[in-house]
């Protein structure tokens, strides 16, 4: 697979990453085998990067990953974690001491005396500009805790705040078909910078899959479900925002750009790979054959220019008068 230089953080890592949320929390089920199956299938099929959190189900994720890379030591995969969520989210919680405790816990889950890299987990705002949380941050690389800090944004305007400080390595940013934003500013921005952007929810919760009807179930403690009013975190990180009945009605228009012998998916996560200044793409995946195919996206044919203009059309039309002004 494709491998690109991760920003500040120098190193190489696949085009298409894995994503893994669904390993911990807030997708279903996933138990702890199957949860090594996906790992093993994603190392297999050329995926060297992984992303996690901290609060993934309370650690489970981070857990999952450590014992992974514990039975396999021969596997050279960059491991991007977060953090900032397990207290209030105030402005002064983001501090050197906090940072100290997260990182130690991350460590311990992860088997990892060093963490690759470590990102502000979509903080309060205020928080990206302010000079002590990039020091401590810088602290804790001095003190060998972590190589690499980068932050994971929800909107353009914290990116871009994010940018302006020397030590950012890379920024986390929701960009998909169905949320162009990105590309105006931030994307440019972090090319000239040198900053790694690593794309995440590329198929807007699932929508892009084109799997999903109005009869579409989720369960109970599926964000899909809880999530779609923002009652429990932002709701751009489900299904990016969108509507969900409009949503459908775009995945129609997106499915008729897809190229043949290429699933609607592969073309979503192949169409951000395209995009100037990403670094890595990041789709979870809550089995192998998904973990497979997802990977195999990084070479899939007929994403080109005439691709790209449906895409912006289909934007344009269904969701830039809600979506660009709100992230």
């Amino acid at each position: 697979m494709e491998q690109r230089t991760l920003g500040k953080t120098g190193q190489k890592v696949s085009v298409i990453g894995l994503g893994t949320w669904q390993l911990g929390a807030d997708w279903g089920n996933v138990d702890p085998a199957q949860a090594q199956t996906i790992l093993a299938a994603s190392a297999e099929a050329g995926v060297t990067f992984f992303d996690t959190a901290d609060v993934y189900g309370d650690g489970r994720s981070e857990q999952a990953i450590g014992a992974f890379l514990g039975d396999n030591p021969g596997l050279d995969i960059t491991v991007a974690t977060k953090m900032g969520r397990r207290l209030d989210q105030l402005p002064e919680n983001y501090n050197l001491a906090n940072f100290r405790e997260w990182t130690d816990r991350s460590r311990r889950n992860l088997g990892t005396d060093c963490l690759d890299l470590v990102q502000l987990h979509c903080p309060p705002t205020a928080v990206y500009s302010n000079a002590e949380v990039y020091d401590a941050l810088d602290t804790l690389v001095a003190e060998g805790a972590i190589r690499n800090y980068g932050v994971s944004v929800e909107r353009v305007d914290e990116a871009l705040e994010a940018l302006r400080h020397e030590g950012t390595a890379t920024v986390q940013i929701i960009l998909n078909a169905f949320r162009l934003k990105p590309l105006d500013a931030v994307l440019p921005a972090a090319q000239a910078a040198g900053v790694g952007i690593i794309a995440r929810v590329p198929l807007a919760s699932g929508l892009l899959s084109g799997k999903y009807t109005l009869d579409t179930k989720f369960a109970k403690d599926d964000h899909r479900n809880f999530n779609r009013s923002g009652d429990s975190f932002d709701v751009g990180e489900t299904f990016s925002g969108v509507n969900y009945e409009r949503g459908l009605q775009a995945v129609r228009e997106f499915e008729e750009l897809v190229p043949d012998g290429v699933s609607t998916a592969q073309a979503a996560l192949a169409w951000v790979a395209a995009q100037d200044g990403v670094s890595t793409v990041i789709p979870g995946a809550r089995n192998v054959e998904q973990a497979r195919a997802n990977a195999e996206a990084a070479s899939v044919p007929g994403i080109d220019a005439t691709f790209d203009v449906g895409v912006h059309e289909i934007y344009d039309r269904y969701f830039r008068e809600a979506i660009h002004p709100r992230w």
